[in-house]
């Protein structure tokens, strides 16, 4: 029996690098708490969640039991329906008081993207502030968004209090403020609960992999300066080799042990679950039981694996046609943990070497374009961040410069402390992913893009996005106009849809293709990465894993993708100019193999 967390309080969040297991941990220790007797609440805050095909139940706003499960109750917070209802609250009472043209007015304040997180967080704080909102449970877990959007969940409590302390004009981005300031107390409880230690732990989840690690120390530091101490660290998928004569095996484990040993200091101090490598993904009631239990996990018979090598080519086949054109918009989309920082940075990279003007970017909040090409330089590569802070800075002073410049020392106080609003920063990154886009016309531009939710809300704010800038701003920039015919012109922009060989991976990439079509813009091609499939493995758990991943290989290549192509697991990180130039190469998954 595995205790995952051996003391666990009445709160618990798991938060961490996109892809490192929290949902698969969240459902596994709610499983196995739910089964010692307790009544256990689930909820999801992430945009992009897969709660529901781990538990194989379809989820909604409001607690769901989990079949198979006695005391198990599961809920997704989906910003849309939170945001519906929250709009709904704040509009509905004036229906009936005020003119057509006011209502709709009313609506329109509250259409942005900054209504869809204040909403969210609305109902997050109900969850966590109110004692009475969860009293029938003894546990409740948080299964969070990847980490980027978690730190700006976690400290949306002060920032918001903060904002409406300050605030003496009545309105803000999200309207009238009347609402949120009748939630002020309940949020000031939410902060309270997050960093009582007797009663909230957060779970700090990573796999042995050193971006990871890296990632996991940022966010246990920043959740410190918000007051969350209590702490606890897992390490996910920790494997051990068991076949004396298989070098990707053992490459594997000693990759894993190094970043074990290695890792940052305010990690080390942690307290620490260790959880082996499973041999398939854990979907479904039974095999999360199993988690808890290493040894009722299934090894999948090998002798069933396909030995064929008819296999979707490498990455570098796509290099000809996406070069073609000289300049462009290249942008690697997927589900957190994927890759994408890696396949972006192999794709600038190839670019660079042939010559080409070549601008290596992200909008991830997590972003490390700048370690995955480790410091080295191309004369023709340029490597930035879309900076949250900076870019703010910058909006904020052209927007004081411009749309305030002919008002009067009140009207530009009334201005300033509109700019001081959470929203603002979406907005100033916003245009700067507008901006990035538009560089597009004279030289190429890999977009490394934040993980499938931030993304598509992203995508979403360019048709509400007018709406608020033109609070603050007097015109919207050429950019911003033009973003979307230029994302949907496929002689401009081509969207590599990233994934790995695995049930949540595939079938959130899906999704979000699906979301992209509906926004008019077609991928070009989807790349499956860190595959096991090409390589020849010997040990029994590796093998089990790469039968695992052949049908979702065939899934994409047969249901979702007309060009796919595969790149194998590397026995070195591909990390550098060297190791991402072999990324491309056609018999790159010949040398991981030997």
């Amino acid at each position: 029996m595995m205790d995952l967390i051996p003391h666990p309080t009445r709160n618990l969040f798991f938060t961490g690098k996109g892809g490192v297991g929290k949902t698969s941990l969240a459902c596994a220790t709610a499983v196995s708490l739910a089964d010692s007797g307790q009544r256990v609440l689930l909820v999801s805050t992430d945009p992009a969640s897969n709660l529901d095909e781990v538990l194989g139940i379809k989820l909604s706003n409001h607690p769901t039991q989990v079949p198979q499960t006695q005391n198990l109750f599961a809920m997704n917070l989906d910003p849309e329906v939170s945001a519906a209802a929250y709009r709904e609250r704040m509009v509905g009472p004036y229906r009936k008081l005020l003119p057509v043209a006011a209502v709709t007015s009313m609506e329109e304040q509250f259409s942005g993207s900054c209504t869809l997180e204040i909403a969210a967080f609305d109902e997050f704080s109900r969850l966590l502030g109110d004692p009475q909102a969860t009293a029938e449970y003894a546990h409740v877990i948080f299964d969070t968004a990847p980490t980027g959007h978690t730190l700006r969940l976690l400290s949306l409590p002060s920032a918001w209090s903060g904002f409406m302390e300050k605030n003496t004009t009545g309105t803000s981005c999200l309207g009238p403020l009347a609402g949120l300031q009748a939630q002020q107390r309940l949020y000031q409880d939410t902060v309270k609960a997050l960093c009582d230690p007797a009663t909230t732990t957060l779970v700090l989840v990573t796999r042995p992999d050193v971006t990871a690690f890296r990632e996991a120390a940022r966010t246990s530091h920043e959740l410190s300066g918000l007051g969350v101490r209590n702490q606890h660290l897992i390490v996910n998928g920790v494997f051990q080799a068991t076949s004396e004569d298989d070098p990707i095996a053992f490459a594997m484990e000693r990759l894993g042990q190094q970043s074990i040993a290695a890792m940052p200091d305010i990690l080390a101090g942690l307290p620490r679950t260790i959880v082996p490598l499973s041999a398939q993904g854990l979907l479904g009631i039974s095999l999360l039981r199993a988690m808890t239990h290493a040894e009722t996990m299934p090894v999948l018979d090998s002798e069933l694996l396909d030995q064929t090598d008819d296999w979707p080519p490498s990455l570098g086949s796509l290099l000809d046609d996406l070069a073609a054109p000289g300049h462009g918009v290249i942008l690697t989309m997927g589900k957190g943990g994927v890759g994408k920082t890696t396949i972006a940075a192999a794709v600038a990279v190839a670019l660079a070497q042939r010559g080409y003007r070549v601008h290596l970017t992200t909008t991830d909040p997590a972003a490390h374009v700048a370690a995955a090409i480790a410091g080295e330089s191309l004369p023709t590569l340029q490597v930035s961040r879309i900076d949250p802070q900076a870019e703010t800075q910058r909006y904020t002073a052209e927007v004081m410069q411009t749309a305030g410049a002919g008002l009067d020392e009140q009207g530009k106080a009334l201005l300033a402390e509109d700019l001081r609003s959470p929203c603002t920063e979406e907005i100033a990154v916003f245009r700067a992913f507008a901006q990035a886009v538009a560089d597009g016309t004279d030289v190429f531009v890999v977009l490394d893009t934040a993980p499938t939710g931030h993304t598509i809300l992203l995508l979403d704010a360019a048709l509400a996005y007018h709406r608020e800038v033109a609070r603050q701003a007097s015109q919207m920039p050429e950019s911003v106009q033009q973003l979307l015919p230029r994302l949907r012109d496929p002689a401009l922009t081509r969207v590599l849809i990233v994934t790995l060989p695995e049930a949540t991976p595939v079938h959130e990439a899906a999704q979000l293709q699906r979301d992209l079509r509906r926004a008019g813009i077609e991928p070009y091609a989807w790349v499956i990465n860190e595959s096991l499939t090409p390589l020849a493995i010997r040990d029994p758990l590796l093998k089990s894993r790469q039968l695992h991943e052949q049908p979702f290989i065939h899934e994409v290549e047969t249901e979702h993708s007309s060009r796919t192509v595969l790149v194998p697991w590397q026995t070195e990180p591909p990390v550098g100019l060297t190791h991402l130039q072999e990324l491309m190469t056609p018999d790159a998954r010949l040398a991981s193999m030997t």
